[in-house]
């Protein structure tokens, strides 16, 4: 098991809308993304900033590269395209973190 962390950017006065949309998170896709071998996936906002900080567990031989080429994940990132800066694609854009200090 690894932990994995990445920022992505909201857009403004989008705030309430996304954190709605991430209280409402499809079944199917929580369920892809565990069958994925995500785990403890936990995004927090700075406001001051409007950057979201993702920080997930992935499980030794997960298949989370390969979410990107799911229909419900591609459902999703068209769904959040229109309050998150996103790629052509609508993904959304991604820095990942390299992880600097941990404490068990």
């Amino acid at each position: 098991m690894r932990r994995v962390a990445f920022r992505m950017k909201l857009k403004a006065g989008f705030e309430a809308e996304y954190k709605k949309r991430h209280d409402e998170i499809w079944p199917e896709l929580s369920r892809k993304l565990t069958e994925a071998g995500v785990s403890d996936y936990s995004i927090f906002l700075d406001p001051e900033t409007l950057a979201l900080f993702a920080v997930q567990k992935v499980s030794d031989g997960n298949t989370a590269h390969l979410l990107p080429e799911d229909p419900v994940v591609r459902k999703w990132w068209d769904h959040m395209a229109d309050i998150m800066e996103t790629n052509p694609d609508h993904s959304p854009v991604c820095m990942p973190l390299p992880e600097m200090f941990h404490l068990d």
